[in-house]
């Protein structure tokens, strides 16, 4: 009998300890509108879940209209992208495609900015990779 009780005692730990683990928390953002409020939102937003998990691994990806975010003289957000960009879980990532579209070189970026091949391709090989998604709109 005690044998049992140690037993079932044993499981109920372990699957508690189980239960504990949860998957890591990976999160790209889809900011496309050149609206400066959505602008602010996902700064909020990725500030705020960094806060809430700091080893959350989270991404922006910035393309079409969004373009002027992440570009010096011009973005509206500056300073808390170069926040973001400061924290070594968070990346702000550009389309070259729209970069070259709207005629913007690396150099006119802010600082720590970095830029993908296609937006659209990166943020569906983060949902191939298990990435949760939230398209920041009104």
């Amino acid at each position: 009998m005690k044998k049992h009780i140690f037993t079932t005692s044993l499981l109920a730990l372990l699957s508690l300890f189980s239960l504990a683990q949860t998957k890591p928390i990976r999160i790209v953002f889809d900011v496309t509108s050149k609206d400066t409020l959505i602008h602010q939102a996902a700064i909020r937003h990725v500030t705020l879940e960094s806060q809430a998990h700091p080893d959350a691994q989270l991404e922006v990806v910035i393309y079409s209209g969004a373009l002027s975010m992440a570009v010096k003289g011009k973005s509206a957000v500056s300073s808390g992208v170069e926040q973001l960009t400061a924290n070594k879980n968070i990346s702000i990532m550009v389309c070259a495609e729209t970069m070259k579209r709207l005629n913007v070189d690396k150099s006119q970026l802010l600082s720590g900015v970095k830029n993908v091949p296609d937006g659209i391709l990166e943020i569906v090989g983060k949902q191939g990779e298990g990435w949760g998604y939230i398209k920041e709109a009104h």
